[in-house]
C-alpha cells in the first residue's frame, strides 16, 4: 500500500478521496488555487500545496506542476478524481513516466477509449452492439448528410474527443445539418481542442444506463450491476439510482457481460463505466466508457456494499479482487441528487456567493458527499455541483421518500441552489413510477422549474408559523406568550437552547 497520494482535484470528490485514503492508513497531499485557499479538503488533507490562481487554466489544469508537487512531497501515487486531468492519456503517460503510479486506467486504454470513434471500432470487433452510426469522423457536411440519409433522420452529431453533452447536436432534417455539424464542431473545438464529429442513429425515448465495472492488473474483471442516469438536462445527469426500474437480473447479466467484454478489449485496470442506451423493447447500445471513477458512483457503493474509490487505490497499488462476480446482487434501493449553485426558476443560471448558513440532513441511510460548507465563497471558475445527497433504502418507493426528507432537512442560504428542483421531481408521480426516459426532464422542465414564491414572503410565513409554534408550545407551561409585535428575546426563555432568531431564521430558511 502507497505511504501518501497526491489528490489532483477539489471540492468535494478531493475530500472523498481524502476520507478513503484515512481509512487505509495512507496520508494525503491536497493541492489547491488562490480561490480554495479555504476550502475543506484543504484543511482535512495531511498536506496541503497552493498551485496557482483560481482559473483551472493556471492550477488544477497544470498537469506538470501536479507532478512535481507529488515529487517534492513524496507521494508515491496521484489519484485524478474526475474532471480536469482524470482522462487525459497524456497526463496518465506523464505521472507513469516520474516514476509515480495514476490511480486510473492505463494512459493506453484511455486512448482506446478516449475518442469515441476509436472506441466504438474496438467495441465492435469485441462483438459488443453500437447505436448505427459512423466510426469515423466527419467533417465536411454533404458527407454528413449523405450518411444521415442513410441512417434515416432525425441523427445526432457527437464530438468523438468528449462528453456531457458538448459538441452534440440533434437534426431532424437535412437543411438543419450544416448549420447543426458547424455548431458542434466549433464546441467540440473549445471544449476538448478537437473538432472531429461523428454521426449516430438519433434513438428516440431510450435510457441511459451504466454498468460500473472494476479491474485488477492480474485478469480479473467484474460488473457491480447498473445505474439509471435518465433524468437530464442537456445531457448533464441530474439524479442517478441503482438498481433501475427497467433491468432484469437477466438483462443486468447480459449488459453486464457486455462491459466487461468492452472493458477486456481495451486493456481496462480499475475502476471504469460503460454506458448504454436502453431501449423500450429492451435492446441496449455501447455510447462510450468512462476512464475514471463516476461522480455517481455512492449508489452503486451503497447497493453494493463496497468502497469503490478504496477498491481504485488497491488495484493500483497491485492487489489482486478477492470478488466473484456472483458475489455482486444489489440489495435495496440508492438515490442521488447533485446539489448544484444554479437557479432552476431562472434557466439554470449560475448563481454565486457566500454560503451564510449550512444544516445538513441526517438520520438513517442519508449520506452527505459535500465540499462546503458555512462561510465557503462560490464563484465561477468550477463546476456548479456543490455536493452530493444520496440516499438507500429497501424499496424504490422507500429512498424517494427518504431522499424528499432528507431534501426538506437541507438548507443553503446565501445563494440559489437546485434543492427545490429536486423536491418536485421526487413528488412527480411519473419520477415515482419510474417512467422516465433521457428527453423526461426536458419535456418537463416548465413545470419542474416553476418560480417558486418570493423568498421574502416566504420568510415572514415561517417566522410568523414559528411564533405561533413557540405559543403553542409554551402555552401549557406558565410561560408569557411571544406575539408578533414583541422583539425576540436573544436567547431561549428554557435553558441554552437556540435564541428566538436562529429558531426563526431556521425555520425561515428550511421553508424557502
Amino acid at each position: 500500500m502507497f505511504e501518501k497520494i497526491l489528490i489532483a482535484n477539489r471540492g468535494e470528490i478531493a475530500l472523498r478521496v481524502i476520507r478513503a485514503c484515512q481509512e487505509l492508513g495512507v496520508k494525503t497531499v491536497a493541492v489547491y488555487s488562490d480561490a480554495d485557499a479555504h476550502a475543506p479538503h484543504v484543511r482535512e488533507a495531511d498536506e496541503a500545496v497552493n498551485v496557482g490562481p483560481a482559473p483551472s487554466s493556471q492550477s488544477y489544469l497544470l498537469g506538470a506542476r501536479l507532478i512535481e508537487v507529488a515529487l517534492r512531497t513524496g507521494a508515491q501515487a496521484i489519484h485524478p478524481g474526475y474532471g480536469f486531468l482524470s482522462e487525459r492519456a497524456w497526463f496518465a503517460r506523464a505521472v507513469r513516466d516520474a516514476g509515480l503510479v495514476f490511480i486510473g486506467p492505463p494512459a493506453e486504454a484511455i486512448e482506446a477509449m478516449g475518442s469515441k470513434t476509436a472506441a466504438r471500432q474496438l467495441v465492435i470487433a469485441a462483438g459488443v452492439p453500437v447505436v448505427p452510426g459512423t466510426t469515423e469522423s466527419i467533417r465536411d457536411a454533404a458527407d454528413a448528410i449523405e450518411i444521415a440519409e442513410r441512417f434515416g433522420f432525425p441523427v445526432l452529431l457527437k464530438a468523438a474527443a468528449g462528453g456531457g453533452g458538448k459538441g452534440m447536436r440533434i437534426v431532424h432534417a437535412a437543411a438543419d445539418l450544416p448549420d447543426a455539424l458547424a455548431s458542434a464542431q466549433r464546441e467540440a473545438r473549445n471544449a476538448f481542442g478537437d473538432d472531429a464529429v461523428y454521426v449516430e442513429k438519433y434513438i428516440d425515448g431510450p435510457r441511459h444506463v451504466e454498468i460500473q465495472v472494476l479491474a485488477d492488473m492480474h485478469g480479473n474483471v467484474v460488473h457491480l450491476g447498473e445505474r439509471e442516469c435518465s433524468v437530464q438536462r442537456r445531457h448533464q445527469k441530474m439524479i442517478e439510482e441503482a438498481p433501475s426500474v427497467a433491468v432484469s437480473p437477466e438483462l443486468r447479466a447480459r449488459m453486464g457481460a457486455t462491459a466487461v467484454a468492452a472493458a477486456r478489449a481495451a486493456g481496462y485496470v480499475n475502476a471504469g463505466t460503460c454506458e448504454f442506451l436502453l431501449d423500450r423493447d429492451g435492446q441496449y447500445y455501447f455510447l462510450e466508457m468512462n476512464t475514471r471513477i463516476q461522480v455517481e458512483h455512492p449508489v452503486t457503493e451503497l447497493v453494493m456494499g463496497l468502497d469503490l474509490v478504496q477498491w481504485q487505490i488497491r488495484v493500483a497499488a497491485g492487489e489482486v479482487l478477492p470478488f466473484a462476480q456472483r458475489d455482486f446482487v444489489p440489495r435495496g434501493w440508492a438515490m442521488e441528487c447533485r446539489i448544484t449553485s444554479e437557479d432552476p426558476s431562472n434557466g439554470f443560471l449560475p448563481s454565486t456567493g457566500r454560503i451564510e448558513y449550512l444544516h445538513l440532513p441526517t438520520g438513517p441511510g442519508v449520506r452527505w458527499d459535500g465540499g462546503i460548507e458555512s462561510g465557503s465563497e462560490v464563484g465561477l471558475h468550477y463546476d456548479p455541483m456543490l455536493a452530493k445527497l444520496i440516499v438507500h433504502a429497501p424499496t424504490r418507493a422507500l429512498a424517494i421518500a427518504r431522499m424528499r426528507r432528507a431534501l426538506r432537512e437541507l438548507t443553503i442560504d446565501g445563494i440559489e441552489t437546485s434543492r427545490g428542483f429536486h423536491l418536485r421531481v421526487m413528488d412527480h408521480p411519473e419520477f415515482q413510477r419510474g417512467d422516465i426516459t433521457i428527453q423526461w426532464l426536458e419535456q418537463r422542465l416548465p413545470e419542474l422549474t416553476k418560480p417558486a414564491m418570493p423568498r421574502e414572503a416566504v420568510q415572514l410565513a415561517a417566522l410568523a408559523a414559528a411564533l405561533v409554534a413557540h405559543e403553542e408550545r409554551t402555552a401549557g407551561r406558565g410561560a408569557p406568550a411571544v406575539t408578533a409585535t414583541d422583539p425576540l428575546p436573544s436567547a431561549s426563555a428554557h435553558g441554552n437552547g437556540p435564541s428566538w432568531r436562529d429558531v426563526a431564521r431556521r425555520e425561515s430558511l428550511r421553508s424557502s
